[in-house]
């Protein structure tokens, strides 16, 4: 199968239908919902770390980049021992805090962004495609079932015009519907050698943050794809070979109802919780409380005596005292991982990891 020429964006076909527009009310509705809340906790990085982390497990696995959250926990706390697909889910989450400060600075989204996301991700430099013989293949049968574009100019020209449709909106299309356009061409496109997909779903979320319909980098698809993943394959395929635009933002839109539906619930576990220790760290173990010691408490699944000394400003002892307290009382579990005592916050752990 040859390569067939990818149309430049924007599509040209009616993308508001009748039904196209009330999937995309139900999304914004849940969407808001969503910013709305998570707006109003003080501590963004809790949320931010917690979900992101599903995020980076969920990307990868739809790679077969496959891991526990005990791997996870291991690759966080730089313990050795983790596996190599941790370690890449690891690579995947520090890609994506990247790319939100970047689109945070710069409030645009560029093509050169994209290819430094895509260096943290995959660890090598090879950057846009330039040799032919890219295919993507039906995982089952082995078949060819798209050709995307060939040869670096090409590339770049679609790159730069899905760039100029990123960050100017010259028609008055909504952003929901823009990031499924956005997505279907990015993959499309498929620049890369390897990592398009966890790239483009990071570029999903950027999207969304650069547009200002979140703050925090905390909705992200690969959930929703991972259980409805042949009907992803099936509709960007029907987009290419029959314009069938519609299915494919109505699937999208869904996604981003349901996924916010989620994420919220999600959010609001983990703001209970938050509250739910403070009290209690506050009436058992009043002299050693402070606001920042919760927020260190939550950062990550974990803990560490040199983040309590850098983070409270206090001595070694202090911080050691302060965290054997807090396990002594049960807020935390530890172990020891090689050189070090990780202290694990097993109440946040226990949401993130039974959350999926």
């Amino acid at each position: 199968m040859s390569a067939q020429k990818l149309p430049m964006l924007p599509p040209d076909v009616e993308l508001e239908t009748k039904t196209v527009l009330k999937q995309l009310a139900k999304a914004n509705r849940a969407l808001a919902e969503l910013k709305g809340f998570a707006d109003t906790i003080p501590n963004k990085h809790i949320l931010i770390n917690a979900v992101m982390i599903n995020e980076a497990k969920d990307s990868s696995a739809l790679e077969n980049i496959v891991t526990t959250h005990d791997d996870l926990y291991k690759a966080l706390s730089e313990a050795s021992g983790a596996s190599p697909a941790a370690k890449e889910v690891v690579s995947y989450r520090t890609a994506l805090w990247h790319g939100y400060e970047l689109v945070k600075a710069q409030d645009i989204l560029t093509t050169n962004m994209i290819v430094e996301i895509q260096v943290i991700i995959e660890k090598n430099r090879a950057g846009i495609r330039k040799l032919p013989g890219t295919v993507l293949r039906n995982e089952r049968t082995g078949e060819t079932v798209y050709t995307p574009p060939a040869g670096e100019a090409e590339i770049r020209e679609l790159l730069s015009n899905l760039e100029k449709y990123i960050n100017e909106d010259y028609d008055d299309l909504d952003p929901l519907i823009k990031l499924a356009v956005i997505h279907y061409q990015f993959e499309s496109i498929h620049p890369f050698y390897d990592g398009n997909g966890r790239t483009g779903r990071i570029i999903n979320v950027l999207y969304l943050v650069l547009k200002e319909l979140l703050d925090s980098p905390i909705l992200y698809l690969s959930s929703y794809i991972i259980r409805n993943k042949s009907a992803y394959y099936r509709l960007l395929q029907e987009v290419r070979t029959q314009e069938n635009w519609e299915e494919w933002l109505v699937y999208i839109l869904t996604g981003i109802e349901e996924t916010a539906e989620e994420t919220l619930r999600l959010v609001k576990r983990i703001n209970t919780e938050v509250e739910a220790m403070s009290t209690e760290i506050k009436e058992r173990l009043p002299k050693i409380y402070s606001k920042e010691l919760l927020d260190l408490l939550f950062y990550e699944f974990y803990t560490k005596i040199v983040y309590l000394e850098k983070g409270l400003a206090v001595t070694r002892k202090t911080a050691v005292n302060y965290l054997s307290s807090l396990e002594k009382e049960g807020f935390l579990t530890s172990e020891k991982i090689g050189k070090e005592r990780i202290y694990q916050n097993k109440r946040l752990y226990d949401l993130v990891k039974y959350d999926h």
